[in-house]
């Protein structure tokens, strides 16, 4: 089954995102690793194989990458699907330029569960790899600010996009 939706949300996210990038780019929790490929300046990893990550890992709070090593990490739809999520925030700290800054999307609990419910027929991850132990549907804002607060990280914007049922979240150092 082709997952039209899929992709073109992807693309959209993918298009939002963009334009906050700059310098050297991590791409946490790459997937297809779309946002790499579109920027052309950065690596993406991931610890599920869908099929184009630059570099596949057991957990992505231990990267081989030296300290203060990028100027922008990204977590794409992907945060609420990490259980160790704090150790990740912290990782990226400790890889982020003391100027850099990490971007994260992110739906609310209940647009998630409604989201992935409604997706479930043709969303290829959900069929092939489902949920694991402490996956979350969506983050709310109150929990993204805590994350990121509790690793020295201050907002530096927040944005809504897609119909207003997604954020964008533009931290710094």
């Amino acid at each position: 089954m082709n997952d039209y939706l899929g992709k073109k949300l992807n693309n959209i996210r993918v298009n939002n995102v963009l334009p906050f990038v700059n310098g050297k780019l991590l791409d946490v929790g790459c997937g297809l690793n779309k946002l790499v490929r579109a920027y052309n300046n950065g690596i993406g990893v991931d610890v599920y194989d869908f099929g184009d990550a630059d570099l596949l890992v057991e957990d992505t709070s231990n990267l081989p990458f030296e300290s203060e090593s990028f100027d922008t990490i990204t977590i794409i739809a992907a945060l609420n699907h990490i259980p160790n999520r704090k150790d990740v925030v912290r990782e990226c700290h400790r890889l982020l330029k003391a100027d850099g800054q990490v971007i994260i999307t992110m739906l609310s609990p209940t647009i998630s569960r409604i989201w992935h419910k409604i997706r479930e027929p043709w969303d290829e991850d959900q069929k092939v790899r489902g949920m694991k132990e402490g996956e979350v549907f969506g983050m709310s804002k109150k929990e993204i600010m805590t994350i990121f607060s509790d690793s020295s990280f201050t907002l530096k914007s927040h944005k809504r996009f897609m119909l207003f049922l997604n954020s964008l979240y533009v931290f710094t150092k």
